[in-house]
């Protein structure tokens, strides 16, 4: 595929995939001929201008949504044949915007299993302990309405949520539009760190410039549904080789994400 990964690492493959919606009179392309690899203990971060695709591509990776063309493997199974509840405990999404189901806490992390029709994990359980912990959680939350948190508290919760499942893959759209930026900041330093912990393949959509900087490994430009630019972060972000990139990058929003918060 020549995106340089070793085979081994390699969690999650993307091969030619396009999405095609008919609209009235004809049809538009929403994702087109995309193909990348994201590995273990990486995260790969696509970043592009509104309307480029970058969220429809990121559910393609669990099946929230089907693609037209091309495939999608998690290791070596094509993702299309896998039941779709197991394939969402395993590649596991946190939204941009926190739901929290009523009830406390403790219910929000067990309703995963409660779905699997599975034995719900107690609040001393391993499960849980561990999940909290790698949310940066403090377990006194666990009692705690969910729903009167604040919005890094409910992302947090979000984030233990998909982890206490012990996912392979771990899909991010727009994690910290809603945060302001020290807690944006926060969550970021806890997502480098489950990654490099659990060894898990993180794949994430993102605006926040500083998030990209802060977390990204590999970094994926798109527009237009293609890939454009792609390769390590620190070297793209640095000299992008595109004029569409280099432009992207200047734009007054990226600018101010960027230093927001000095």
């Amino acid at each position: 595929m020549g995106d340089g990964k070793d085979n081994q690492a390699v969690k999650i493959r993307v091969e030619n995939v396009g999405v095609v919606r008919g609209v009235p009179g004809g049809s538009v392309v929403i994702v087109d001929d995309v193909s990348f690899a994201a590995g273990r203990g990486e995260t790969t971060t696509i970043i592009g201008p509104s309307g480029s695709g970058k969220s429809t591509l990121i559910r393609l990776l669990n099946r929230l949504d089907e693609p037209s063309s091309g495939r999608i493997y998690l290791d070596d199974t094509e993702t299309g044949t896998l039941d779709p509840l197991e394939l969402r405990r395993r590649v596991a999404m946190v939204l941009q915007k926190p739901f929290m189901f009523p009830g406390s806490v403790l219910d929000n992390l067990q309703l995963p299993f409660r779905y699997r029709n599975a034995a719900p994990p107690s609040a001393d359980s391993d499960e849980v302990r561990r999940a909290v912990a790698l949310a940066r959680l403090s377990p006194d939350f666990l009692d705690r309405e969910a729903r009167s948190l604040s919005g890094g508290e409910q992302q947090r919760v979000n984030l233990a949520r998909a982890l206490i499942g012990r996912p392979e893959v771990l899909l991010l759209d727009e994690p910290t539009s809603a945060l302001d930026r020290p807690t944006a900041d926060h969550l970021a330093a806890t997502l480098h760190d489950v990654c490099r912990s659990e060894q898990l393949a993180i794949v994430m959509v993102t605006h926040d410039l500083r998030l990209a900087q802060h977390t990204a490994d590999h970094l994926i430009y798109l527009e237009k549904g293609r890939v454009v630019e792609e390769g390590g972060a620190a070297e793209l972000l640095a000299r992008p080789q595109t004029e569409a990139f280099r432009q992207f990058l200047a734009e007054p929003a990226w600018e101010k994400e960027s230093t927001d918060g000095k």
